[in-house]
């Protein structure tokens, strides 16, 4: 089951980051798209308006919804706040997104877009949508983990006391034109910075390409519920970080130097029984997506 994205009314928050942009970008010449965020710069509320989305500015944390349309069709929730200010961040991606689907609640569906950083860790098992929940990211990114709980919680609870139809989909490691967790490993091998990884080898992630991103948000649409349908989200191939840097390595020459650190983030593979039954499975190899990749921003690294 899917819906269709084309004469549609569609918000999305957090246009501006690596996910939200390319999803604009494809949505807004078939529909009628709306993008919020805090649009600090002026030059990004007109690179939308240039690509014919409606630039909306507003922080989710505190700022009047008044200039947000009550009546989308779809909303889909990108945004994410991680400045390491515990109050503010709770804010901005708890108490945002109950404000948001509250004023959005006539909408059909609300994907609310969460992270697998969610899970604790747990050696090599994937993780399913059902294992246990922690502070994952907490070394690197002192707020996000438990704000990224806290967020799907106000969501669920949101969505079950207003029959809101929601999907929460729990992201991997995005990827593309806009770059992602690769790019920045690659940047790190050409400047021999050490990549930290957990000793407990080899660190395993479901790395999800842009196109399969955007070819799975109408069927997470379709999937949303009042009851709420949580659900993995990354690409159906698993992949270790040293398995990429390897492979980005064969394309570049440049050598990725590893640095153990059981505080790292470690395998945080996924079981993606559900998302498959759901959605089905993504369609862009990981080597082909990160050939892309490096071509597009960097074509002068290849063949190094």
């Amino acid at each position: 089951m899917t819906v269709e994205l084309k004469g549609k009314r569609i918000l999305v928050t957090g246009p501006t980051g690596q996910v939200g942009r390319p999803l604009v970008e494809a949505l807004a010449p078939h529909n009628e798209v709306f993008a919020l965020a805090r649009f600090g710069k002026p030059e990004d509320r007109d690179a939308f308006t240039a690509i014919g989305a409606h630039p909306i500015a507003v922080d989710l944390a505190d700022g009047s919804l008044d200039a947000v349309p009550e009546d989308p069709d779809y909303v889909l929730n990108f945004a994410v706040m991680k400045t390491g200010d515990w109050a503010y961040d709770l804010r901005a991606n708890a108490e945002g997104v109950g404000r948001l689907m509250l004023h959005c609640r006539r909408a059909r569906a609300f994907l609310h877009c969460s992270s697998t950083a969610v899970y604790a860790y747990g050696g090599h098992e994937p993780r399913t949508e059902d294992s246990p929940l922690g502070d994952n990211h907490r070394v690197m990114l002192p707020t996000y983990s438990i704000s990224k709980i806290a967020a799907e919680t106000v969501a669920r609870f949101t969505a079950h006391e207003f029959g809101i139809p929601t999907t929460i989909a729990r992201l991997s490691v995005p990827y593309g034109t806009r770059g992602g967790w690769p790019w920045y490993h690659l940047l790190m091998m050409q400047n021999g910075v050490p990549i930290e990884v957990h000793p407990e080898r080899p660190n395993v992630y479901n790395p999800l390409h842009e196109r399969d991103c955007l070819a799975k948000i109408p069927g997470l649409l379709a999937a949303a519920t009042p009851e709420v349908t949580t659900v993995n989200f990354g690409g159906s191939q698993a992949v270790a970080i040293e398995q990429w840097c390897a492979y980005l390595q064969e394309l570049t020459g440049f050598e990725p130097v590893f640095r153990e650190n059981p505080e790292a983030f470690g395998s945080l593979q996924i079981d993606t029984t559900r998302m498959h039954a759901l959605v089905g499975p993504t369609t862009v190899d990981w080597k082909d997506g990160m050939r892309e990749m490096v071509q597009l921003l960097a074509p002068q690294l290849l063949g190094n």
